[in-house]
């Protein structure tokens, strides 16, 4: 990407959002850390799979970008960016398009289908060499939309890195600072938002019915229990070992 128009379509064809590439920034160099995925991952994921990198970037957004440059505050490890760390293929597509048409494939227990997250999904590729990209939490360093300002906080889809550059399409601007700002990682973020409309918008029980809930200890299910409890349901988990059983008795 040697021109402006290359950076801005390249940019904007990131799925997520996200440019990790220097050349939309431009002048006042920084030095910026981040986990970038250093292969695609087969199997369980190992230490090696991943890297921490070191570099100098250039804090400032290139003239004509309406996206943000952003400075990452907290940042969500979900189970869901697993499958993005395969290496997709389907429909004459890999790597780095979303692969709508192919169905997703659910196996009943690891034991049963030991690389379930290796088959192919309907979601795109990760690209080895370039940060993670996930939920977090940020403050804006420099705006090229007007919906947003310099100091204004945000959370939605940034990379693994200190400094990032993205859009601005899906993100949440951040009014209510008087909760630590990791809450917007979990309890008021994407596990929250997901829990809530699930259980009061869909689900919708009466108090006295029965609740059942699998996965009962992840973000979203416990979630979802104790919502169920302050409704006055009769509530039932399940959860894949005595440990994370014993966490839901707590709750």
């Amino acid at each position: 990407m040697d021109s402006e128009r290359d950076c801005l379509r390249w940019w904007r064809e990131q799925r997520f959002g996200t440019s990790i590439q220097r050349v939309c920034l431009d002048s006042i160099a920084g030095i910026s850390s981040g986990i970038v995925e250093a292969v695609y991952i087969t199997g369980f994921p190992k230490e090696s799979d991943l890297k921490l990198t070191t570099a100098t970037t250039k804090l400032k957004l290139r003239e004509g970008l309406t996206g943000l440059l952003v400075k990452n505050l907290y940042l969500s490890c979900d189970p869901y960016m697993r499958s993005h760390m395969t290496k997709q293929k389907g429909g004459g597509e890999e790597g780095g398009r979303s692969i709508w048409n192919t169905p997703t494939l659910y196996c009943p227990s690891d034991h049963l289908c030991e690389n379930q997250h290796d088959r192919p999904t309907y979601v795109q590729s990760f690209t080895p060499g370039s940060p993670v990209i996930g939920l977090g939490v940020a403050k804006v360093l420099e705006s090229g939309d007007p919906k947003f300002k310099p100091g204004d906080l945000v959370w939605g889809h940034t990379g693994w890195e200190e400094y990032s550059v993205i859009t601005t399409e899906f993100l949440i601007k951040i009014h209510h600072t008087d909760v630590p700002l990791s809450y917007y990682t979990g309890l008021l973020g994407m596990p929250g938002v997901t829990a809530y409309a699930g259980f009061y918008e869909i689900c919708s029980p009466k108090k006295g019915e029965t609740v059942y809930i699998s996965a009962a200890s992840g973000a979203v299910g416990q979630l979802v229990g104790q919502f169920a409890k302050l409704t006055g349901c009769y509530v039932v988990g399940s959860a894949g070992s005595k440990e994370k059983q014993r966490i839901l008795r707590m709750l």
